[in-house]
């Protein structure tokens, strides 16, 4: 099986998620600039939604392109992987809306981690369908990156309630640590 069709629909969902998150903003009832001050929270979450999804496809996009084959486990945990990503207009909005508040951060904080560990397990699950030598193992290694990634995750939805703007600061400073692709992946392929 190819990936192909995995890829096309990842796509679509992707592209879904981040129109619904646009939408979620509401016209201001005033035409100064000053009428846009109640929207700032919303549009800092809705940037850092943004950039976190896009690090999501463009990770997913260098992820299949290292894969030549795929099976029945690896659809299934894309859609898993899918599935945490299409709760993040949900808590974008919500935390957008109550941005000081404890548990609307601690559960944006949680999708980011079960998103986290749904893409550890696609990759996971990947390399066992195409074996311990392939192109995506060798790219990979220990993935430290996503493993710190992952732990930065946890401290900052436990932090989230007692600290809501610590936690803020570290899920931004994992979206920044993963702006830039993956290029152990476009290394290993270019060999």
């Amino acid at each position: 099986m190819t990936t192909t069709r995995l890829e096309a629909f990842s796509d679509g969902v992707i592209a879904i998620l981040i129109t619904i998150m646009v939408l979620e903003f509401k016209v201001p009832h005033g035409a100064d600039l000053s009428a846009l001050r109640p929207l700032a929270p919303t549009f800092v979450f809705y940037v850092l939604s943004y950039v976190n999804i896009g690090m999501y496809w463009s990770n997913h996009h260098h992820l299949f392109h290292a894969t030549g084959r795929i099976n029945g486990a690896v659809l299934w945990a894309n859609l898993h992987l899918l599935f945490w990503l299409s709760l993040m207009p949900f808590t974008t909005a919500w935390m957008g809306e109550n941005y000081d508040a404890p548990t609307p951060t601690a559960v944006y904080g949680c999708v980011l981690l079960m998103a986290s560990i749904a893409y550890y397990v696609l990759v996971r699950v990947i390399m066992r369908c195409e074996g311990p030598h392939s192109r995506l193992a060798e790219a990979l290694g220990h993935d430290v990156k996503g493993k710190v990634s992952t732990g930065i995750y946890i401290v900052a939805v436990a932090l989230a309630f007692v600290f809501p703007r610590i936690a803020e600061a570290l899920y931004a400073t994992v979206a920044l640590m993963w702006l830039v692709p993956d290029r152990r992946i476009e290394r290993t392929i270019a060999r």
